[in-house]
Parts: structure tokens; sequence; C-alpha cells
């Protein structure tokens, strides 16, 4: 079978020239204005440590690759007024799959990290055919919300997955051996098969971590520690602005930390913390789970268990929030997930309580907040993979 998507980019000098790779301080500007939004050359002189002479002869270029637009001018009390500059939103695009438990998303976003189509397949679990075909079949009708001349300004697919995806089939309930087929599945070279862009795979709790950093509310704390709460915990760590992968990528995986069980024995956070606990737990009382992955914006029919189940989250997470800074002095822990945002809330306002009952004697405890990006973090942070490997200075941020 043939390519699904073969972009046609445009090589000639100048112009949209979306092909060349981004100078240093190219690169500088997009990520100033990235995360501070939009800003006016004299600022953006100053926080680059650059002339204003230079700001502006690179600004000048990435107009002219229509990476930037022009605001208004803003007039002060003395000389000329200001020109605040900002990302096209339509400067350039980028794919991004989600490989859940229960769930792939397929995403096209734009940019600034504005979703501009997304699709989704629901399953009782992962299998790589299966995956392959829903990339195969979404492709085209994600790329068709676009008109055929914006193709060439697509840069590449990123890929948020687990790490060892056969490693949780139990706990999933995949009948034995239908999960072994991804210990030597090579998902990089099979999605580069049905198109020519260059493809990027990053585990999914990290990629969370990652889209909350830059599209959420926490762009602004420097140092935090990131909880994803879905079918299994994961998470993940942010310092001085970046988020550290660690030496193998899976920093702040979270999961495996031990905590205190019900019985007084240590176990993971994993065990008291996931949701794949309370789809346990309601399929003991008889009730379909289904709802829990099929709407993950609306749990009410749950109620009574959801609530039960959020407590004991909430305590565990206080004692991970409490082991975790006494090794790193975090300025916030942030809670998000693939749950209600009345959910989130209340896990947020419970873990509060929790950690305030701890012996904190010796630590400053963190702020304990709620993510902004929920169900949507993980595919957003593969879409960020390939702009930000494309036209961001720090490769750490994603």
């Amino acid at each position: 079978m043939g390519k699904v998507f073969r972009p046609t980019v445009d090589t000639s000098a100048g112009g949209t020239n979306q092909a060349r790779l981004r100078a240093h301080n190219e690169r500088l500007i997009l990520s100033i204005i990235q995360r501070h939004g939009e800003i006016a050359k004299s600022e953006l002189a100053k926080l680059a440590g650059l002339t204003p002479q230079a700001v502006t002869i690179i600004i000048r270029a990435l107009e002219n690759d229509g990476l930037l637009l022009r605001g208004e001018p803003r007039r002060g009390k003395v000389g000329q007024p200001s020109i605040p500059m900002s990302l096209n939103p339509k400067g350039a695009y980028s794919i991004g799959l989600k490989i859940g438990r229960r769930r792939a998303d397929l995403i096209l976003m734009d940019f600034t990290g504005q979703q501009v189509a997304l699709r989704h397949k629901v399953y009782p679990y992962p299998e790589p055919g299966k995956i392959l075909e829903f990339i195969r079949s979404g492709l085209k009708p994600l790329l068709n919300e676009l008109p055929a001349s914006e193709w060439q300004k697509i840069v590449g697919i990123g890929v948020a997955m687990p790490f060892s995806l056969w490693d949780w089939a139990d706990k999933i309930a995949a009948p034995p051996g239908t999960m072994d087929a991804w210990r030597e599945f090579d998902i990089k070279k099979e999605i580069e098969k049905l198109s020519d862009l260059p493809v990027l795979i990053e585990n999914d709790a990290t990629s969370a971590c990652g889209a909350e950093l830059v599209y959420g509310r926490s762009s602004n704390i420097a140092d935090f520690i990131y909880f994803f709460i879905g079918s299994f915990i994961g998470g993940g760590i942010v310092l001085n602005h970046a988020v550290y992968r660690g030496k193998t990528g899976n920093a702040g995986a979270i999961a495996p930390m031990p905590v205190i069980g019900p019985n007084g024995k240590a176990s993971q956070l994993l065990e008291h913390a996931s949701i794949y606990v309370l789809e346990k737990q309601l399929r003991e009382n008889g009730i379909d789970p289904s709802p829990l992955w099929l709407s993950p914006d609306n749990w009410d029919e749950f109620d009574d268990l959801v609530f039960e189940w959020a407590a004991v989250v909430a305590k565990n997470l206080a004692l991970a929030i409490l082991a975790s800074c006494s090794v790193i002095d975090f300025d916030a822990a942030i809670i998000d997930g693939s749950i209600p945002e009345k959910i989130r809330a209340k896990i947020v306002e419970l873990t509060r309580l929790e950690l305030a009952q701890l012996d904190l004697q010796g630590i400053d405890p963190p702020l304990v907040e709620m993510g902004t990006t929920a169900n949507d973090a993980r595919v957003m942070g593969s879409a960020s993979l390939p702009l930000f490997a494309r036209y961001f200075l720090d490769k750490n941020t994603i």
C-alpha cells in the first residue's frame, strides 16, 4: 500500500520555506514568543539578550516564512508605538497520536497548540494492527480539515504511548498473549511507512506533563511534579521550566512509587490511584464500567463509588507528594487526568486536606493545583513533539 500522506514541501528560497532548519536565534525568538504570548519587539530584545536591530531582522525573516503575526500598535506616553508579535496559528501544523490502554486519539494541531481536528477510537485493549488501521483510516479525514495547499506546513507526527505496554495486560483484562505483539512492534517504522513525515515517540505521561507545561496554566511555575490519573497513574517532573526526562525518558513515572496500602504494607501508587481500580470496583458491583472511557467528561451515574475511589486516590497522592517534596523542593504538585472536571477538583480538594494532616516538618508543602489540559493532555503533548523539534530552542520542554 502506498503512502497515506506525502507532503509537498516548498524548498525555494524565502517565502513559505518550511523545510530549512531554524537558526539558533530564530528558535530563541520563537521560544520566547511561544512562552510569553503576544510581546513587543523591544521586550523580545531584552529577554533574548539581542540588539533591537538583530531582533528586527529575525522577526522579518520569521514573518516572511509565515510564522509570526503583527498585532495592533500600542501607543505609550512617548516614542513610537510598539507593535506586539505573536505566533501565527497557520504558520505550521503537527499531527499527534496518543495510544492509551482503552482509547487512541489522533489530532491535527496548529502552531499555537489549538486543535484543528480530532478523531478517536475506543477498544477493550490496544493491538498494533488495529492502531495502524486507525491511523491509516484517520489521516486523510484529519488532513481534509485543511486546504491541500496547507499540507506542506505539517512538520511531523508525534506519538505518546505507555512504555512496555505488554506489562499491563492482566490489569486491563486483555486475553493472555494478545499484548505480546508490542514487544517486537516498531511503531515508528510502521507509521513512517504511511507518511513521509518524521515520527517522534514519547512516553504518554511525560507528553501530558509537557502539554501542561507549555499550554496549561502551569507554564509560569518553575518546578512542579505532575500526576496524570489515567487507566494507570503516571506523571512527570518539571525543573526550571523544562520537563526532566531522565536517562531512559521515564523520569517521574510515579506509578511505582511506594505508598502504604490498607493492609499496612507497602504497595505501588498505581494500585490505589488509577482508573483501573475504579473499573474493577464497578465490575465487582455488577456495573458496566465502559462509560469511564466512553464518556470521560461525565461519570455522574457512578457518583457514590467514584467519590469513595477519589478519597482513596487523594490519600495516596498526599503521601506521594510528601515523598517527592522530601527529595526535590517543588513549587507545586499538579493533578490532572482523563476524568471529569468535578472529580479532578474533588481529588485536588481532598489531597490538600490529606497533605495538611501529614507530618510536614522539614519541608515547605507545595501548592496543590488542578491541571488544565485534562483528557487532551497526552495527545496535545504528542503533537507538540515535531513542533518543538523543528521550531523551538529548548528540546527539554517536550
